[in-house]
């Protein structure tokens, strides 16, 4: 088999984006019969959930108290296994055509072809990538001692942070890798803050104690070897500058996000948002449906539990387009030995 050939995949649909929303529409599509294809620009399934905050809790996701990032990341990777979705990640979803056969086939820009009769785009709010402070050989410094996430706290422990930001990331992991930490400071560009008021409480009497230090200012150079930074001179008000020692610099300045090819699609595109209808959660293109905080309708709320609900009812009308000859038949999972067979599960043992 040739390269070329490798990289052509033929599939019952493809859904661009492998956030939690993405991965839960695998499941609700595999219950269904229908295999799935997923392409992303990182490197790892999970989305923002497991790029941006991993260890960060959340508090909505039904049945779940409190789960951070990963682990619902990896719940919903245990939960789709036994549909054997296969990923195409590092990879963003270049352009789209419609087939003389009916189907769709996506090119991403690595050259990996795929057709299906059904898209679904669940790519959140498009790519994303850090905004960046405006400063002098950041890239000698970044993936070694300078960060834009953090994806291990441990990778943290005994080091000597300066955290830069005055949102909410910056005050959340100020807090959070503060007990770990062998120092923490942390410098913003305006004096008050753009975050939740108890972060900033919080913060604050870790400052009175004197676990941490704050200061107003911009980050102007970096001072290191070989990636490894030692200092940071940073500009207060009044063009003073002074310098910071630390051995870590997580700078959290916020995301630029870009919906990228997908406003090539053809898509009625509102605000860079997708509409579809609440019924089956299509766009106006027939075979083409949008879940998660990409789309648009009244009503919506962009919370991962939504995106959930959406994927259930775009699978019941995918079925259509993928099986036009069979008649879907609604199952419950507690009461389907079919659908039960499907998930491995064992009733031998019930």
């Amino acid at each position: 088999m040739s390269a070329m050939e490798k990289n052509k995949h033929k599939t019952d649909v493809i859904i661009i984006g492998a956030g939690p929303v993405g991965l839960f529409a695998v499941f609700e599509l595999g219950l269904l019969d229908m295999q799935a294809h997923l392409v992303d620009i990182l490197d790892r399934p999970g989305g923002q959930c497991a790029e941006l905050y991993p260890e960060k809790p959340i508090y909505d996701i039904p049945g779940f108290p409190v789960i951070t990032g990963q682990e619902l990341t990896d719940n919903l990777m245990k939960q789709i296994e036994p549909f054997e979705p296969v990923f195409h990640l590092q990879q963003m979803a270049e352009s789209l055509t419609k087939l003389d056969n009916g189907n769709w086939e996506l090119t991403t820009d690595e050259g990996t072809t795929l057709e299906a009769p059904v898209i679904v785009i669940a790519a959140g709010g498009g790519s994303f990538t850090p905004k960046k402070p405006n400063i002098p050989d950041l890239e000698d410094y970044e993936g070694k001692s300078l960060f834009y996430a953090v994806r291990k706290m441990d990778q943290f422990k005994d080091k000597n942070i300066l955290i830069a930001g005055g949102g909410d990331s910056a005050l959340d992991w100020c807090l959070n890798l503060q007990p770990i930490a062998k120092s923490m400071q942390l410098v913003r560009r305006r004096p008050d803050f753009r975050a939740a008021p108890d972060s900033v409480s919080k913060m604050r009497k870790l400052e009175e104690a004197g676990k941490m230090k704050s200061y107003v200012g911009n980050l102007k150079e970096l001072h290191g070897e070989g990636g490894q930074l030692h200092s940071v001179t940073v500009q207060a008000k009044g063009e003073e500058l002074y310098t910071i020692e630390c051995d870590t610099l997580l700078a959290f300045y916020g995301l630029t996000m870009k919906l990228g090819p997908i406003a090539n699609f053809g898509l009625n595109l509102h605000e860079n948002l997708i509409p579809v209808d609440t019924e089956k959660f299509e766009t106006d293109t027939t075979g083409i449906f949008s879940i998660g905080d990409i789309n648009s309708y009244a009503g919506k709320l962009k919370l991962i539990l939504s995106g959930f609900h959406e994927s259930a009812l775009m699978a019941q009308q995918a079925f259509r387009y993928v099986y036009p000859d069979k008649k879907l038949r609604f199952q419950y999972t507690t009461s389907s030995s079919s659908l039960q067979e499907k998930l491995g599960v064992d009733n031998k043992a019930a």
